[in-house]
Parts: structure tokens; C-alpha cells; sequence
């Protein structure tokens, strides 16, 4: 347990600016172990979004609690999934070849690509989830922070590591190994836990099991099509995946699932 803890511990303090304890003698590969852990990390970030438009809705509108809660989880992570997402698109948008790409992924300046990807992300979240109930969006934050984080994992389980070269500085770096069978299992558990539970409590409050499903197909089809472009994607241009692409697709997942949870509460009332 104590080398389970620790290796929760690792996953939460490369992910997020929560603290944890110092690690004298951690090595890069120690993150191998940590992998099934990343859904979980999604929990622990969805549940401050959820505690801080619940705090915010107290005092102010839900528009306003949205905004509140996007800044909460992006002053948790350090901005760590969106960067991603913004390097991935400035380097696949203006590169041509591979060393292009993972060039211009390395580059610490931002974008004509990334600047507009970043805007039409946090747009479309907030968008998204203004458009939703409050109980909804709270449901919606934890099962989109802990299913999109899966997703990331299982890229990392469908792709190998690209790096420019050897001296690769890309933050990435401490992930370039395998992610195992059994810690694959386990953060599958992780991370389709919360999405099992809303499910159960959609099926409880509608009685409708045909709704029910019709909204974990259209989910899953939703984010499950999305990774799978993504996938493909960089299979073709990078022929594998760095940590900018992991963000990337944390925060594309994440939007897809807003977007199907959304379109079906929009198809059952009508």
C-alpha cells in the first residue's frame, strides 16, 4: 500500500500544483507505475471544479460559477493539459515533417494555431456547460476529467513515444515507456467508475434503460471517435506521441464528452 500511495502521490504532483512529498530518489521510469493513476487525478481535479461552482453558485450566477471553476482547475493543473493542446496544435498546424512538428512542439512561444485552439477550447467548455443544468454540470465535471484522463492513458498504450532526439528536452519525457496490461485494467477502472455511477443514476431518475444506453453509445462513440482521429493523426505525422499530444487529447476528450452529454439531454426533451 505504502508503494501504491507513493506512486499516487507521483501522478498527482506531475499532473497537478497540488503539494506533495519530495521523492529524493524518484527516477523518470517511477512514472511508469504511476500511470494507472492518472483517471484518479482526474477525480481529485473534476471534484475541486465541482466544489468551486458549488461555492460560486452561492454568491453568483451559474455563467459566472463556470468561470470561477474553469480557473480553479486550471490554477490546479498549472495550465498543464491546455499547454499541451496548444503546443499540438501550433506544431501539427505549421510543420510539415516530423522534426518540424516535434520543433516547433518544443518551442516555448505561442501560435497563430495555438492561440486560437486555446481560445475555441475554453470557449467551447464554457459554452458547453453553461448550456447544462447545475447538478448536471457538476455530474458532467468528474466524468469528464476522470474519462478524458483514460484517454491519455490510452494513447500512451496504442502509440509509442516520439522524441526529436536523444537530448529531447520535452516534459513529456518522464512517460516515454509502456504502460502495462494490468495498470491499463486499473485505470480503466478509474476512469469509467464515475461515467458507471451517473449511469446508474440516470437509469434511476428516468427508468428508462433504452435512455440510459443511448447515452453511454452516443458518449462513448462521441470521445471513442475522437481518439481514435487523434490516433491517427499522429500516428501519421509524428508516428507516435509526446506529452503536448497526451494534453491534447485530455482537453479534446473532454470537450466531446460536454458536447454528447449535451446533444443527448437536447434529443430526450424534445
Amino acid at each position: 500500500m505504502q508503494k501504491q500511495w507513493r506512486n499516487f502521490l507521483l501522478a498527482l504532483g506531475f499532473f497537478t500544483r497540488i503539494p506533495v512529498p519530495s521523492f529524493i530518489d524518484f527516477q523518470e521510469t517511477d512514472l511508469n507505475h504511476s500511470v494507472k493513476y492518472f483517471p484518479l487525478v482526474g477525480w481529485l481535479v473534476g471534484l475541486i471544479g465541482v466544489a468551486t461552482f458549488y461555492l460560486a453558485m452561492q454568491v453568483f450566477t451559474q455563467s459566472i460559477a463556470l468561470l470561477i471553476s474553469m480557473a480553479a482547475t486550471i490554477l490546479a493543473t498549472g495550465a498543464f493539459h491546455e499547454d499541451g493542446l496548444a503546443d499540438s496544435a501550433d506544431g501539427l498546424g505549421g510543420g510539415w515533417s516530423r522534426e518540424q512538428v516535434l520543433a516547433i512542439m518544443q518551442d516555448s512561444r505561442l501560435g497563430t494555431y495555438g492561440a486560437i485552439a486555446l481560445f475555441m477550447a475554453l470557449m467551447a467548455k464554457y459554452q458547453l456547460l453553461t448550456a447544462m443544468h447545475a447538478d448536471t454540470v457538476m455530474a458532467a465535471l468528474i466524468c469528464a476529467h476522470a474519462l478524458s484522463r483514460l484517454s491519455a492513458v490510452w494513447l500512451m498504450a496504442a502509440l509509442p513515444y516520439a522524441k526529436a532526439d536523444a537530448n529531447s528536452s520535452s516534459k513529456a519525457k518522464p512517460l516515454a515507456t509502456q504502460v502495462s496490461r494490468s495498470d491499463l485494467w486499473v485505470a480503466n477502472v478509474f476512469g469509467l467508475l464515475p461515467l458507471l455511477l451517473l449511469l446508474a443514476l440516470i437509469q434511476n431518475s428516468l427508468g428508462n434503460w433504452r435512455a440510459t444506453l443511448s447515452f453511454a453509445l452516443l458518449l462513448l462513440a462521441a470521445v471513442g471517435a475522437m481518439w481514435w482521429w487523434w490516433r491517427l493523426l499522429l500516428k501519421r505525422k509524428l508516428g507516435g506521441y509526446t506529452g503536448d499530444t497526451l494534453g491534447a487529447i485530455q482537453q479534446l476528450s473532454e470537450i466531446m464528452f460536454y458536447l454528447a452529454s449535451l446533444a443527448w439531454l437536447q434529443l430526450i426533451n424534445t
